[in-house]
């Protein structure tokens, strides 16, 4: 199905977390944003793989601690399947070591999520310059 005009210009976030309460929460604030669109909801590692195969997303937000496949091993998936997605980490977890593993594995940003409301949306809005440039219009 082709993309109206809105859908074209919109960055196209896949969001991942386990925590239903939270991945609401994050779908709320992503879509409160004129210029970003939610495109799926997964809860584990291996859904947000798969997902984003099918969706093709410009930007993916992971929670680093994920069922079935863990966020560091599905970042680096995704990082090597997708390389020109804008990912984004988040984690409640304050361990350096994590954090270096997010980034480590692909990730763009690793943020804590109480950090988000500030870093997330800014790291989104860059995401959508560097998908002007990759994604074909059609």
């Amino acid at each position: 199905m082709p993309h109206t005009p809105e859908q074209q210009q919109a960055i196209r976030v896949l969001i991942a977390d386990d925590d239903r309460a939270f991945l609401a929460s994050l779908r709320e604030l992503i879509e409160r944003q004129p210029e970003l669109q939610v495109v799926g909801e997964a809860e584990d590692g291996l859904e947000t793989i798969e997902l984003a195969d099918e969706v093709d997303p410009d930007a993916v937000v992971i929670d680093l601690h994920m069922p079935l496949l863990d966020g560091v091993a599905a970042t680096a998936r995704l990082r090597r399947d997708h390389p020109n997605v804008c990912l984004i980490a988040l984690t409640g977890d304050e361990d350096p070591a994590l954090h270096n593993a997010g980034r480590e594995a692909g990730a763009d940003e690793v943020l804590l999520k109480r950090e988000l409301v500030e870093g997330l949306l800014v790291q989104l809005r860059s995401a959508h310059k560097r998908a002007e440039g990759t994604r074909t219009l059609g």
